[in-house]
């Protein structure tokens, strides 16, 4: 089965937020979709491993905000690549509270829902939300796709993201030189040469060169 297939398919780059009781948790998402627009609905996939998913069970709000082309990849760092149970994710995000739940302000913009109904599948979750609050943020780029994240940012989807594939290493075409290939063990971003500068920094998860690892 060729699951390169699903890469076609349309996705965006999102901050799910919601609260850990007094405090603010989220992570990010690609699958989230508009169901209906009167009542407006959404409908957000979450993984039954990510902290999240309890959370927002537990809270009954959720947001979903809009990352743009030039918001700051660390966010993705942030959100995709570290457990809310672990962490205050927000202490390192510009946000501010819509209807009880944080949205992120380095972005185009975000919908608040109240979950009214959900769909259990045997790894992730579909929550159902209708529509309690929007917003915009004025001078975002366009909306990030997952299409834009993976070949411009070169970003990978965390292991928990419905959209995971297991990225096989290029080879190099004839006559070509074939460059290293250093992976940050955080966050699986892939920086390409011959040598990974001492004082580089993961555009993504924003880690330092000591966590890259070569691939040998």
């Amino acid at each position: 089965m060729d699951t390169k297939i699903f890469r076609s398919m349309s996705y965006g780059v999102y901050a799910v937020t919601t609260m850990d009781g007094e405090r603010p948790t989220g992570c990010i998402a690609n699958s989230v979709m508009q169901i209906t627009s009167s009542p407006a609905t959404v409908a957000v996939s979450m993984n039954h491993d990510n902290y999240t998913n309890s959370c927002m069970e537990k809270c009954g709000v959720f947001a979903v905000s809009v990352l743009s082309e030039n918001s700051d990849p660390g966010i993705i760092g942030t959100l995709g690549f570290s457990s809310g149970k672990d962490r205050d994710k927000f202490t390192e995000i510009g946000y501010e509270m819509a209807e009880g739940v944080p949205v992120v302000k380095d972005s185009c913009g975000y919908v608040v829902c109240r979950i009214i109904n959900k769909m259990e599948t045997s790894t992730h979750t579909v929550f159902l939300g209708e529509v309690i609050g929007t917003g915009t943020y004025a001078g975002a780029a366009p909306a990030m796709t997952y299409a834009y994240y993976h070949q411009v940012i070169k970003g990978k989807s965390p292991k928990n993201a419905p959209t995971y594939l297991q990225e096989e290493p290029e080879t190099a075409k004839d006559g070509e030189k074939k460059l290293n290939r250093y992976v940050c063990q955080v966050c699986g971003y892939v920086y390409e040469g011959e040598e990974l500068p001492e004082d580089y920094v993961c555009p993504v998860c924003g880690v330092g060169a000591e966590k890259f690892k070569k691939e040998e």
